[in-house]
């Protein structure tokens, strides 16, 4: 990797868990508009990205492990995982521009939608619930590593408090980029050139965490829904532009 490669990585990947940190999710969403453009094929920049996201989402939730709910977690995780190895296996073979613009098209809906109704939306954390928010997200993670948005919009409903939230949402998500990392080995995607760029990004993985907590910390409950609604309707942005 070149000066300018690994300059772009450390700067995206310190950004990504900046945002992670703060808003709960995000991480693959901010990375993969650059990981595509610096790694050898796609494939390779969503392992990468499932890599590192895995790694960020750990430190925090061993921190914050006692304010995770198993029961609320486990049914919604399991159906990612179920729906995400058969997305992982379908990438190779599929069109995703298509997909994209509509994925991009849902989510800009969708963060309006809860941007000025979310005080009115109650999502009760029954297994219909679950098993269709994950499997959204099994897709989405899967096709484009953004698996957070259906989930996030779930935890958001079932926790109480902001400390629960982040808590539940990145054991959600470091259990399930692990499982996905090893799908995406099995699918030979689990390369060299990707465990180098792991060694580069992680340092930055660890910055950008640290500056996120400081600024999580100062967030009341209000201001973190909003931001995240904002950050899912910008996600649906760079879908539909890419």
């Amino acid at each position: 990797m070149d000066y300018t490669t690994i300059g772009l990585l450390v700067t995206s990947a310190c950004i990504a868990s900046f945002i992670q940190r703060v808003s709960g999710f995000g991480f693959g969403i901010a990375i993969m508009t650059v990981l595509p453009y610096i790694m050898n094929s796609y494939g390779e920049a969503t392992t990468l990205s499932g890599l590192l996201a895995a790694s960020q989402s750990l430190f925090v939730a061993i921190k914050m492990r006692k304010y995770i709910s198993w029961r609320r977690l486990l049914p919604i995780l399991f159906t990612f995982i179920v729906i995400s190895y058969f997305s992982v296996i379908m990438v190779k073979s599929i069109d995703d521009k298509t997909l994209k613009h509509v994925l991009g098209v849902i989510l800009i809906v969708v963060s309006v939608y809860f941007f000025f109704l979310s005080k009115r939306i109650k999502v009760k954390p029954t297994l219909p619930i679950q098993v269709s928010m994950g499997t959204l997200s099994g897709l989405m993670g899967g096709f484009f590593a953004m698996q957070g948005p259906p989930a996030v919009l779930y935890f958001l409903s079932s926790e109480n408090t902001k400390e629960r939230y982040i808590a539940i949402s990145q054991a959600y998500f470091v259990i399930g980029n692990i499982m996905m990392t090893i799908f995406r080995c099995k699918a030979g995607f689990l390369t060299m050139s990707v465990c180098q760029a792991w060694c580069f990004g992680i340092l930055a993985v660890c910055l950008g965490t640290w500056l996120g907590s400081m600024v999580f910390n100062c967030l009341s409950t209000d201001k973190l829904r909003k931001i995240i609604y904002i950050f899912i309707g910008i996600s649906g942005i760079v879908a539909l532009c890419a």
